[in-house]
């Protein structure tokens, strides 16, 4: 019998008016993310943090002053520790968030006082990115090492095409799209965070992961006459992202009359970028611009397809070699050429 840590990694968010600012100088002193000099980089965070952080106050205000990520997180944590009961091994799972509390140090002091004989590193993003994934990652074994923990661990690196994942948002978009096709033909948005274009062009597959998730969606959701597009929303800063925007695509659709879906594709649980930017912003866009109806689907939170699916990567990567990545498939579905992928040895 074996006592397994299951980590749960997330982006965090502020708990508070006061942590934004703070919040938004963690996030961008992250090399994964601001990919500048390492000298330049504490100045250039603190500076973009401070531009930015009466908009992301206000941003915040809208939804009580505070992310819902932890409490959405915990949730989750809570469903899988309950979906993970009744074997033969004891699992416990921990939180850990990159930007905010629970951060990293946080989870890795739990854990060590957990006395883990195995430790599964669980993203809670399904497509894998240098920004997301791999960042976590790279913080978990930089804090671990720092506190000596050092029980045998498996990373899950992606699991865009999880039938489990596939099952719950197939499951949210069609109750989405039954509710606006009383308004005529919709036209269907699955929506990621965006990534700058050069992360991609160096590497980084999660364009390609996306793309995958959402054409098995499609394949699970079987409505051959189903218009539908792939686009990403959250961009800032003067680089070119990766197309078609989200905002251009609802543009489209209102000018065109058209009912609109917007299904969230990269986000398991809701925060800012669903409750403000698609469920406010973008609504009010979609509403002046005539579009008939406007329908958001939920994030696939505490389904249970997806905390099952959750559970069996759990498992999978339980029973792996130390040290190894496990994808969600069981093999690398990277193309050659995306060089970022953690399973490019496989």
């Amino acid at each position: 019998m074996a006592r397994i840590a299951v980590v749960l990694f997330n982006l965090g968010g502020p708990d508070g008016p006061e942590a934004v600012r703070p919040f938004l100088v963690n996030l961008f002193s992250d090399p994964a993310i601001l990919r500048v000099p390492a000298l330049l980089r504490p100045f250039l965070a603190r500076l973009i943090a401070g531009r930015r952080a009466a908009e992301a106050r206000r941003i915040y205000g809208l939804i009580g002053g505070a992310s819902p990520i932890l409490a959405e997180t915990e949730k989750q944590a809570a469903a899988l520790a309950a979906a993970l009961e009744g074997g033969a091994d004891t699992y416990e799972v921990f939180i850990a968030m990159r930007y905010w509390h629970p951060m990293t140090e946080e989870a890795v002091a739990r854990v060590k006082r957990f006395a883990p004989d195995r430790i599964v590193l669980l993203p809670l993003y399904p497509q894998f990115s240098t920004s997301t994934t791999a960042s976590s990652v790279a913080a978990w074994r930089s804090a671990a090492r720092a506190a000596k923990l050092d029980a045998p661990t498996v990373s899950v690196c992606c699991y865009p095409t999880e039938a489990g994942f596939v099952a719950a948002l197939a499951r949210q978009s069609r109750a989405a799209i039954d509710e606006a096709s009383a308004h005529g033909i919709p036209r269907v948005l699955f929506s990621a965070h965006g990534l700058p274009k050069k992360f991609v062009e160096r590497g980084d597959p999660y364009a390609d992961q996306i793309e995958r998730c959402v054409a098995q969606a499609v394949a699970t959701l079987a409505m051959p006459k189903l218009d539908c597009a792939v686009c990403y929303q959250s961009r800032i800063g003067p680089l070119e992202w990766l197309r078609p925007y989200t905002v251009d695509e609802i543009e489209r659709a209102a000018a065109a009359k058209r009912p609109i879906v917007v299904v969230p594709v990269a986000f398991v649980s809701e925060h800012s970028e669903t409750l403000v930017e698609l469920d406010m912003d973008y609504r009010e866009r979609a509403a002046k611009l005539g579009a008939p109806a406007y329908v958001r689907a939920p994030t696939v939170g505490t389904d249970p397809d997806y905390v099952a699916a959750l559970a069996r990567l759990a498992r999978l990567a339980a029973g792996s070699a130390p040290g190894s990545v496990v994808p969600g498939a069981g093999r690398r579905e990277c193309a050659a050429r995306r060089t970022a992928c953690p399973c490019r040895a496989a």
